[in-house]
């Protein structure tokens, strides 16, 4: 019963949000809420739902000023030496555009931190293509394509949840996932390139592409607001940021706060100006806060209710014993569903841990389990519960529906990929 309710409830939520019935933030609230009272979960259901929105209020604190910091740093003109480098090296030929995009966020990437990728790439990336009259889906498709290879790495959360759970090092997990995440950045680079090459062909035919949102991080520029003569200072400022965001010095959102506090005073003294600043991009960063921590009650229903766990056992029992000889195959292709519908945590903490237990009777090694169940990390980045997905497509202005049936295709292909190289290489 309780995974039916969360396939149903999930179900519900995708059919809604590709149709553009509800936004997110309404179809994140208001379908489990509805679900949970109809399952009989009510006088649990209030306790749930702070306990949700607890675990992802740092998460939510860090993403508003985040935003309010980058967006600030595009309205003095910070980016904008890099955008005309970019412009002038690339040209007008949106094929290089795009392999720049996934060469960027690759490179962005090897912090760890998928949020700061996403805002960092797309305040960077947004205005070439806005003046090369790119689709912004072809933006969003890229970066979430290699950040869903980069995620990866040890310091980015799903390894590490594995390596935690199975009790094993870098080097049993990790490093043997070195090639097999090289062949998922080449595909990235293959479907940037295809991509750029569909872009070019559609502009030469039909013209640039004009429909970008208003309300996505460049915003409308205006000129009083730059500040050419401090950008070595804002410079100064952004990298002593980052550095302090890689070194974990204090927390990334207090982090934010702060460094975007800072550069308030610095670049607009008057108090005007800053209430200007605050007023233009407040509803840019309310809009991702109030998905994210919608985000936090669906998860938080899904955890408390115990429907997250049940729907993995599930697909679990589902296959049958006499394909145990395959676990590693079915744990490889079962990934990119369960990594899909689960958050990392219920998948690596719930369910690999029932995989590897199985795994032992059958004298299949847990790190070879280990390093098939990071094979649907390639799409777990399009999954609703992961709430750097708002992000990305606030931040570009485009919306999660139209991203999810643009990006899909891909995603599944980097995980075929994935899949069909550590078969091949003996990874798993």
């Amino acid at each position: 019963m309780l995974t039916f309710l969360g396939f149903l409830m999930i179900i519900i939520f995708m059919v809604l949000i590709m149709n553009k019935k509800m936004t997110p933030l309404t179809a994140l609230v208001i379908i489990p809420v509805t679900v949970a009272l109809f399952a009989g979960f009510g006088p649990h259901l209030g306790e749930m739902m702070k306990n949700g929105v607890k675990e992802i209020a740092l998460t939510g604190v860090m993403l508003i000023f985040a935003i309010l910091y980058f967006s600030l740093m595009i309205d003095t003109g910070l980016f904008e030496p890099l955008v005309n480098l970019i412009l002038k090296t690339v040209g007008d030929n949106p094929v290089k555009t795009t392999i720049g995009t996934a060469i960027l966020t690759t490179l962005v990437s090897l912090d760890g931190d998928g949020s700061s990728t996403y805002i960092i790439v797309v305040a960077a990336m947004l205005p070439l293509y806005k003046k090369q009259g790119i689709n912004p889906l072809v933006l969003t498709c890229i970066i979430m394509l290699a950040g869903g290879i980069m995620n990866i790495l040890p310091w980015g959360g799903p390894t590490a949840r594995v390596m935690s759970s199975l009790k094993l090092g870098h080097t049993e997990i990790f490093v043997p996932m070195i090639p097999i995440m090289a062949l998922g950045i080449a595909w990235v680079l293959f479907v940037a390139y295809i991509l750029g090459r569909k872009e070019k062909k559609r502009i030469a035919k039909h013209g640039k592409y004009t429909r970008y949102a208003a309300s996505d991080i460049t915003g409308e520029s205006d000129p009083k607001l730059l500040r050419p003569k401090l950008i070595w200072v804002n410079l100064g400022l952004t990298l002593v940021l980052l550095t302090v965001m890689i070194l974990d010095i204090v927390p990334l959102g207090i982090a934010f706060m702060i460094a975007f506090c800072i550069a308030s005073v610095i670049n607009y003294p008057k108090l005007k100006d800053q209430q200007k600043i605050m007023s233009k991009h407040a509803g840019n960063a309310l809009s991702v806060a109030g998905m994210i921590f919608g985000a936090g009650i669906f998860t938080g229903i899904l955890n408390g209710s115990g429907i997250m766990q049940a729907m993995g056992n599930s697909m679990i029992e589902i296959v049958p014993k006499s394909w145990g000889g395959y676990l590693n195959i079915i744990t490889a292709v079962f990934s990119v569903p369960l990594t899909f519908f689960l958050t990392n945590d219920a998948y690596y903490f719930g369910i690999l841990p029932i995989v590897e237990a199985t795994g032992h009777q059958l004298g299949i090694a847990p790190d070879i389990l280990g390093r098939a169940s990071l094979v649907g990390q390639a799409s777990h980045l399009l999954s609703p519960l992961v709430p750097s997905t708002y992000l990305l497509v606030s931040l570009a202005g485009v919306e999660y529906s139209d991203h999810l049936k643009y990006t899909l295709k891909w995603a599944i292909g980097s995980s075929v990929i994935m899949l069909l190289g550590a078969l091949l290489l003996g990874t798993i």
